[in-house]
């Protein structure tokens, strides 16, 4: 999703809006030259590690034995059918919350179209963005009367695989698992690791050069998937010159792919 808006330049607001553009890379697979990114800050050019994933406490239920499953085979049984899914996004940066919040609903595991609503208090930012098949619609919210701006649909403008992440931190080992929770009343499994670029490359490369291009060296993550292999939950940490930021995506009522047109007066 490619969106053209001139947030005020001030260091707190180029990291929320760039802590977004991550988190919209792991959904889309934004491009490392994304005009949604404003000037970055002056200072370090350099990405220190995030710190260690905290441990999550669980919050199985009671009984939640009889529901436990193994993420492998979850993994293995998703296959790459692509599903449509509600999708919350939420962002914070430097030890501020809600910076940034994106809602709205998509198709998963598989090319992106969908419709979502990104807005931010902090940088007077809201506005909508449709993407169907072969365009990207986008409209600002904010300002009256503002219509919508058609643009193309990128070629290979797909989600990346949440699946493939999920992988990723099983092949860590045994500290990756971290067992059963509960997600919202679902059964989910709960991963937990931290994610280098070369690890994110071999599975998501327009990721890789995107974090790459803002200086991220990776980050820390947990995920919890479904026993059929959807990802309920993914959060991210890391660290971008200095300012520590995070991005929690939820996802939920899930349902066959969904077909997503322009939108009416395009």
């Amino acid at each position: 999703m490619r969106t053209r808006v001139t947030p005020p330049r001030r260091r707190g607001s180029a990291l929320a809006l760039t802590a977004v553009v991550c988190a919209v890379t792991v959904l889309s697979g934004c491009d490392a030259d994304d005009k949604a990114t404003p000037a970055t800050p002056t200072g370090s050019a350099s990405a220190t590690p995030a710190a260690p994933a905290p441990d999550v406490p669980s919050t199985a239920p009671a009984g939640a034995a009889d529901e436990a499953f193994d993420p492998e085979e979850a993994l293995t049984a998703a296959g790459k059918k692509s599903y449509a899914a509600n999708i919350k996004i939420t962002t914070e940066a430097g030890g501020a919350a809600g910076l940034m919040t994106m809602t709205g609903r998509a198709n998963l595991n598989g090319p992106f179209t969908g419709r979502m609503e990104m807005s931010s208090p902090e940088l007077g930012l809201k506005m909508a963005t449709v993407t169907t098949a072969d365009a990207n619609y986008v409209r600002d919210l904010g300002g009256a009367g503002a219509g919508w701006t058609k643009s193309p649909h990128p070629a290979g403008n797909d989600l990346a695989s949440y699946e493939e992440y999920a992988k990723l931190l099983l092949a860590a080992g045994p500290s990756a698992r971290k067992g059963m929770d509960d997600q919202g009343g679902v059964p989910a499994y709960h991963l937990s690791g931290h994610l280098g670029l070369e690890q994110i490359a071999s599975v998501d490369p327009r990721t890789y050069t995107s974090m790459k291009a803002k200086g991220v060296t990776g980050f820390d993550c947990d995920q919890w998937i479904d026993s059929q292999g959807r990802t309920i939950r993914f959060d991210q940490r890391f660290e971008m010159r200095g300012v520590k930021a995070a991005n929690k995506a939820t996802f939920g009522d899930f349902g066959p792919a969904e077909e997503f047109t322009a939108p009416a007066g395009s």
